[in-house]
């Protein structure tokens, strides 16, 4: 059996994801055959992995274990996150278990539920560590909501169960790292803090050595060494971002030749198929927040995926984003929809078995002459496709609900093996498709934005990515102690 470690925060958004492909990185850098693992995931960035023993058929995991996957250079598999909650409502999410959709529950049904699910976990677990030599985890969360843990599966009652070590992750940008480092060992049982053998602290900035007391003052309230204070990294940003919270961050950019307006939806999804356009030198992508108009002077309004495109519609109206678009669309601005985004483009969506609620037919925003069906069967696949305006090749993965059909459709966006994808409106300035990573091929892109008056596009995006995860893999050498983290595992 492979040997493990577990990284677990002492909050969300402390920078987990990004360590644990940092560590892959180094791992593999060693000539290690390392693998990501993470028990339970809240996301609806959903990336497409493989069904071991399914051949051709797909699976969803959370993007950010996707992301340390290709930082172990190693295939995805829906084993590497056995269950991914995907909310569709402030208190419910559709749930996918070992890649496939198990089912839906409101927050109170899943506590009940997922212990159950412990089960699945631990199949996923033994799966992921054949021919393996090291396993790094990541939790959710925190250990310290020791209000779940009788029924936890993400953090302790995993690592409890699979025994393996973990290292606390702290965030110092956020303030109050000691507090939290010290509060997490105080209310946490005996049993879970054995498992602690240490910790990190994470997002540093300027002269470590002001933080020397603060680290003794962890150390003599918790008793647990440091392995190291990560600072800020910057290359962070290079990679795709998983969690939705992080657009809190995003939502101003820096002047530039092209202005990309994407409204940030309730229930956004897969809004990682912007980044390849955030990477390129003279695009702006601005992600406006609920409560702001589109702003007037973009050039391109991308509606990205949505988890629930009927509540998503309503919200769009109740933001007045609605009005925007037809004003962008009147001044003669370009707008592309993507999966959800697409649907909410057309004239209505139906979904007569109410799969998203109880809402069951929604007026569209009639900018494209097609309309959507709800479907129970869900499309979960990696394609390989073909450009119809441009003749270039693309590559990306389907993850929806729906079927789209009507007028437009005689004038597709892609190919995808052989079959018509997506819409183009008769003046070509809106179009819709069902292909995430539409943005991810670089000489797609390029003509793209040429189209749009931005000369010079076309960055090697995947490229790029490979060069932020060795950066931040020497980052880690540097300032953490890797030789003792490694070695802890067991």
């Amino acid at each position: 059996m492979a040997k493990a470690i577990m990284l677990q925060g002492t909050g969300s958004d402390v920078g987990k994801t990004v360590l644990v492909a940092g560590l892959c990185r180094v791992a593999r850098n060693r000539g290690l055959k390392v693998r990501p693992f993470k028990p339970q995931n809240m996301s609806n960035n959903a990336a497409v992995a493989e069904i071991p023993g399914a051949p051709g058929e797909g699976g969803e995991i959370g993007r950010g274990t996707w992301l340390q996957a290709l930082a172990c250079r190693a295939k995805p598999s829906v084993h590497m996150n056995p269950v991914l909650l995907k909310p569709q409502t402030d208190i419910g999410s559709q749930i996918i278990v070992q890649g496939r959709v198990f089912g839906q529950a409101e927050a109170r049904d899943y506590q009940q539920l997922r212990a159950g699910l412990l089960d699945a976990v631990l199949d996923s677990w033994a799966k992921v560590q054949e021919g393996a030599d090291l396993v790094v985890v990541e939790g959710a969360g925190s250990p310290a909501e020791i209000n779940l843990r009788d029924r936890d599966i993400a953090n302790m009652g995993f690592a409890t169960r699979a025994g393996v070590p973990v290292v606390l992750v702290g965030d110092i940008d956020r303030g109050g790292v000691i507090a939290s480092l010290a509060g997490t060992h105080l209310i946490l049982p005996e049993e879970d803090r054995r498992m602690i053998a240490g910790y990190l602290v994470n997002k540093f900035r300027g002269d470590v050595s002001l933080f020397d007391d603060g680290l003794a003052a962890v150390e003599r309230f918790t008793g647990w060494p440091c392995f190291g204070v990560v600072p800020w990294l910057k290359a962070a940003a290079r990679l795709p971002s998983e969690d939705a919270v992080v657009l809190e961050r995003l939502a101003d950019g820096q002047k530039r030749q092209l202005k990309v307006a994407v409204p940030m939806l309730s229930r956004i999804a897969n809004f990682d198929d912007l980044d390849p356009l955030k990477a390129e030198p003279q695009v702006e992508v601005v992600f406006v927040p609920p409560g702001r108009a589109l702003p007037h002077d973009v050039g391109l309004v991308v509606i990205p995926g949505s988890k629930s495109t009927i509540g998503d519609l309503a919200q769009f109206r109740e933001q007045g984003w609605d009005r925007d678009l037809a004003a962008h669309v009147r001044r003669g601005g370009h707008v592309v929809g993507i999966c959800g985004g697409f649907q909410m483009l057309g004239r209505v969506v139906r979904d007569p078995h109410g799969i998203e609620g109880s809402v069951t037919e929604a007026q569209g925003l009639g900018l494209l002459d097609v309309e959507t069906v709800m479907e129970p069967e869900k499309t979960v696949r990696n394609v390989s496709a073909r450009s119809v305006r441009f003749g270039v090749g693309l590559e990306g993965y389907e993850i929806h609900l729906g079927r789209t059909t009507g007028p437009d459709t005689k004038r597709p966006v892609a190919v995808i093996e052989g079959i018509d994808d997506g819409a183009v409106s008769a003046d070509g300035k809106v179009s819709g498709t069902y292909l995430h990573g539409l943005f991810s091929a670089d000489a797609f892109r390029a003509r793209f934005l040429e189209s749009l008056g931005v000369s010079g596009g076309g960055v090697d995006y995947r490229a790029e990515v490979e060069r932020a995860m060795d950066e931040i893999a020497g980052e880690l050498e540097t300032h953490l102690d890797c030789d003792a983290l490694l070695a802890l595992a067991r």
